[in-house]
């Protein structure tokens, strides 16, 4: 593994912390030593013990002590800017998992807003975020509306990004670990049977203003990512392998480097770049196999030699902007004065418009505001079971996707008619609120297929099924039942005709298996027709109940149509009447402009004749101003 400079100014080690989250069988195999920085580990077949040395290392009953040596100074940090890290291994057991989110993450995020708001003077900016990682090392945004693509960025100024991430403000601890509670649920619903095989990234982002008295303050931008990463230490674990082997497999060879996913790329930057890192690995002594203790041992502490420099993450939106808008000027001069002929100056303009789009995109407003159509649609999608519906293998049912869109109505229909009250405000407000219209009418038509899509789930279809599935399981009986009859008839006609004591051949013999067989083939026509009759009324029942289905989907169709009609004509009628209303006021200032243009006409020929007027009474009294060239005529 390649080694890291700790002496390079302004660097930090990873620190590691080791939870054994089971007693050993016997003190031999794994021992604590009394200051609870090392561990010494003697495996079954009698070789030498060996040591291995940790930050912290603590049982289920000491966890909270993780707090003020390991995680206190995590949070802590995040007020003077700086990024930090937290990374998860070896909870594979729901009850260990249960344990670390109860007695690490709730409490990590207490401390993290209560540091925040204790030494961070003015207002806050804190948004939460979530991603999750399939073992094939593909990443879904957990709050991404429409699933857009994921992709390491690195802004000279921001630093490391995701782009395409999707963000959710919040105002308290309560709420932040609510969601990060919701997560976890839609992360299980999503991945199904291969969840305990899927990491997991909570990041919560903080900013704040230096100077809140300031318009244009410089923000100060802090950034923590908790990691959850399943699989573990060895390769030859049936839970898959840890993704952080991997990355320290790939560490050396940075060629390997370029081909790795995002989940590569994020454990990479924690633990060489500018974030305070910690590792807390769950160790449980009696795993099943041989190796998986030492491993995770060995696995943890090559994560304490690695170093990372946290630095200050402040920066000035406004200054940003501008010098990155002079270098798009420059550079577009540059190549209109050599034209096709510098390729590389094309691509440089490309990414120097990429980050000025990066940087407005960090404005607060336009945050908040994508926050609250995420928002909306959480609170749109909420279940019984589940808090959160963003996967598409879980549909709401028909009256929860009619009220969905009930709701998308009302909210449609009141946006419309404030904007038929207040049409006339401010042209921002107005642009505003056509785009929330425009945004409502589009949640509408998505909910409107969603509801269409899942009506292969809805409970009459479900109830379809299970009706089919009961008669063709009733048919199925049937057939067996008749089988086993005929066959003991069968069995019966050998055993009389092997009483009879008849001969092997001859007209006698002939006639009475004539016979048998004859009641034999009569019971099967029976057989058969009785089946017969059973799957004809079983497919006169399926026919009803598809006739009744097919009803009840048209009428929900011309209800959603009715609607759509509804509001394209209230949208239609909104628009008549506001462009009715310009023209009348465009007519009525016509009028008012003709006549005062007329009145001014007037007024101009009444000055007219008054200075002719005036001009002729001076000359008629000889006044030597009258030969003189007038300035009164106009």
């Amino acid at each position: 593994m390649a080694t890291v400079n700790m002496d390079a100014p302004g660097a930090e080690a990873v620190r590691v912390g080791v939870l054994l989250t089971t007693k050993p069988e016997s003190k031999e195999s794994v021992v604590i030593d009394e200051e609870g920085g090392s561990v010494y580990y003697k495996s079954s077949n009698n070789e030498a013990a060996k040591a291995f040395s940790f930050d912290q290392v603590v049982t289920v009953d000491s966890i909270k002590s993780f707090h003020p040596e390991l995680l206190q100074p995590l949070t802590e940090c995040m007020s003077s800017g700086c990024n930090a890290a937290l990374l998860i291994c070896g909870a594979s057991t729901e009850t260990t998992r249960a344990l670390i989110d109860s007695s690490v993450i709730r409490q990590v995020v207490a401390n993290l807003f209560s540091c925040m708001e204790s030494r961070v003077k003015g207002e806050l900016f804190i948004s939460v975020s979530s991603l999750q990682f399939y073992p094939d090392g593909s990443a879904v945004d957990v709050l991404s509306l429409n699933r857009q693509t994921l992709q390491p960025v690195t802004h000279p100024v921001l630093g490391s990004l995701i782009g395409g991430l999707c963000e959710v403000c919040v105002h308290s601890a309560e709420e932040a670990y609510n969601l990060y509670e919701t997560c976890r649920e839609t992360l299980k619903a999503n991945a199904g049977s291969i969840s305990s095989r899927c990491s997991s990234l909570f990041m919560v982002t903080v900013e704040w203003k230096l100077h809140p008295e300031e318009v244009e303050s410089d923000v100060c931008r802090s950034r923590f990512q908790l990691f959850s990463l399943a699989g573990g230490a060895s390769r030859t674990d049936l839970r898959g392998v840890n993704p952080l082997l991997k990355v320290l497999d790939q560490i050396p060879n940075p060629a390997a480097n370029i081909s790795v996913g995002l989940l590569h790329h994020l454990l990479n930057d924690a633990l060489k770049g500018n974030s305070r890192t910690v590792l807390i690995y769950c160790i449980n002594p009696q795993g099943l196999l041989d190796n998986e203790t030492p491993s995770a041992l060995n696995l943890a502490q090559k994560v304490r030699c690695f170093a990372t420099k946290p630095t200050n993450g402040c920066w000035s939106p406004r200054a940003t902007e501008q010098k990155i808008r002079d270098s798009i000027t420059d550079l577009r001069s540059v190549i209109m004065s050599q034209g096709d002929s510098e390729v590389h100056s094309i691509y440089e303009l490309a990414e120097l418009t990429q980050n000025l789009q990066m940087v407005k995109n960090q404005s607060w407003e336009k945050r908040r505001e994508e926050s609250e159509k995420i928002e909306v649609k959480i609170k749109t999608c909420k279940t019984s079971n589940s808090n959160l519906l963003f996967s598409g293998d879980h549909h709401p049912n028909s009256r929860q996707g009619t009220d969905t869109m009930k709701c998308l109505q009302d909210q449609l229909r009141q946006e419309m008619e404030e904007h038929i009250t207040e049409g006339k405000g401010n042209t921002e407000k107005v642009q505003e609120r056509v785009a929330r219209i425009q945004q409502l009418k589009e949640a509408l038509r998505e909910e409107t297929l969603k509801s269409g899509a899942a009506t292969g789930n809805s409970p009459a279809c479900q109830q379809s099924q299970l009706e089919y599935n009961k008669a063709e399981e009733r048919r199925r009986q049937l057939k067996e039942d008749h089988g086993r009859l005929i066959q003991q008839e069968v069995e019966k006609m050998e055993r009389d005709l092997a009483q009879e004591n008849l001969p092997t051949e001859g007209p006698q013999r002939d006639l009475l298996v004539l016979t048998r067989e004859r009641q034999v083939l009569v019971l099967q026509i029976e057989a058969l027709r009785a089946e017969a009759q059973q799957a004809e009324k079983d497919l006169q029942d399926q026919y009803d109940r598809h006739r009744a289905e097919l009803h009840c989907l048209r009428e929900e169709s011309l209800q959603v149509f009715r609607v759509f009609r509804q509001v394209s004509e209230e949208q239609r009628k909104i628009s008549e009447g506001r462009y009715r209303s310009v023209l009348l006021e465009a007519v009525q200032d016509a009028i008012y402009l003709s006549a005062q243009n007329q009145q001014l006409e007037a007024d101009n020929k009444q000055l007219r004749k008054s200075a002719g007027e005036l001009k002729d009474m001076l000359a008629a009294q000889g006044d030597p101003v009258a030969d003189l060239p007038s300035t009164l005529n106009v």
